[in-house]
């Protein structure tokens, strides 16, 4: 599989070369925001890793355009320390997750690993669910509301599509981490509402009062009309 990283500094090319190659990835490197979305057609990658801070074309940006023309791969932002006051601006533009630097090569490739697995994973699953007026199509990676297509990010479909086919259980908060992101990711549960209260604004007739994506408190999340 290709892991590309876009990044204007040699040093930070050079350490993730070294990791990307060593865990068995084939690499590849876009200089800014505006070439890796000139390269990421031919190039074909499994894997963006996206630096924030770039000439030309910031992360921020890039991620959107790459999302807009369709591209579906797992994002992750690499970023300075400070360069991401919020995350839902990362998770905003369609990134899937966000590494501070410095960052340990085992971490890095820890979480590739996790994303390149879901990914997998959803990618071939191959249903349809109706909740409603919703129709989620798992093979497709599609969600449809009265039959009009909605804009998902990929990990905002990942998270809906599982909560979707535990339909009418609860889900904690854990258990969402672990299936969503990997069992590696058990504990980093902080972001996780950040992307329930964007799928609530794509679904959800009054997102402040959902009727299909509930919260559970203190406990988790269930999806299904009461």
């Amino acid at each position: 599989m290709k892991i590309m990283l876009a990044d204007d500094e040699p040093s930070m090319q050079k350490l993730v070369r070294r990791v990307i190659e060593d865990g068995g990835y084939e690499f590849c490197c876009a200089y800014d925001g505006l070439e890796v979305v000139e390269l990421i057609e031919s190039e074909k990658p499994d894997l963006l890793l996206l630096d924030v801070m770039m000439p030309r074309l910031d992360g921020f940006h890039a991620c959107t355009v790459l999302r807009d023309n369709g591209v579906k791969i797992p994002i992750i932002f690499l970023s300075a320390k400070g360069d991401i006051v919020d995350k839902s601006v990362g998770f905003d533009a369609g990134g899937d997750d966000y590494l501070v630097k410095p960052f340990s090569p085992d971490e890095l490739l820890m979480r590739i690993k996790a994303h390149l697995r879901q990914f997998e994973r959803a990618t071939e699953a191959s249903k349809t669910i109706y909740e409603g007026r919703l129709e989620i199509d798992i093979s497709r990676r599609r969600v449809l509301c009265e039959g009009q297509v909605v804009p998902f990010t990929p990990k905002e479909f990942d998270i809906l599509s599982y909560l979707a086919q535990q339909r009418n259980e609860i889900v904690t908060r854990e258990q969402l981490v672990n299936e969503v992101w990997g069992e590696e990711f058990m504990g980093e549960t902080s972001s996780v509402a950040v992307f329930i209260r964007k799928i609530r604004e794509k679904i959800e007739d009054d997102p402040s009062r959902p009727q299909l994506l509930r919260t559970m408190r203190n406990v988790g999340y269930i999806f299904g009309l009461e």
